[in-house]
């Protein structure tokens, strides 16, 4: 084997391999698109632009664009700033993505076939919460 064939096995690629025919496999939501998703539907229910929230919070407009678009995962500062900017507790903005995070899990679950917790081949303990395997 030539150096080039060793480290052409190694290669690792950066595309995702084309996905098989049929409907595609639901995936476990990024907790920074709900966060980003709560700030930005929360921003525009206050009819408030992203300069405005972005000023007030002291994080830069593009900055905060990207954390409400789930572009990146924003410190716990930032989106206690963000938070504030918007008149809520950082203790609000996650409360309101775990029902977010609850309500698309219990959906793909259900999609899945699976039982409350979404695991199908589990049986449920108390208050029918799923057990490790």
């Amino acid at each position: 084997m030539t150096i080039r064939a060793t480290n052409q096995a190694r290669v690792i690629p950066l595309r995702p391999l084309p996905a098989p025919p049929g409907p595609a496999p639901s995936r476990e939501p990024l907790w920074r698109d709900l966060v980003g998703d709560v700030l930005r539907r929360e921003r525009r229910s206050q009819k408030r632009t992203l300069k405005d929230v972005a000023d007030t919070a002291r994080i830069s407009m593009a900055y905060l664009s990207e954390v409400e678009r789930g572009r990146k995962e924003a410190s716990s500062e930032v989106l206690a700033a963000a938070a504030q900017a918007l008149g809520l507790g950082l203790s609000d903005v996650l409360a309101l993505a775990q029902e977010e995070l609850i309500r698309l899990s219990g959906a793909r679950s259900r999609s899945l076939g699976g039982g409350p917790a979404g695991h199908p081949g589990r049986p449920a303990g108390p208050m029918g919460v799923r057990l490790a395997a």
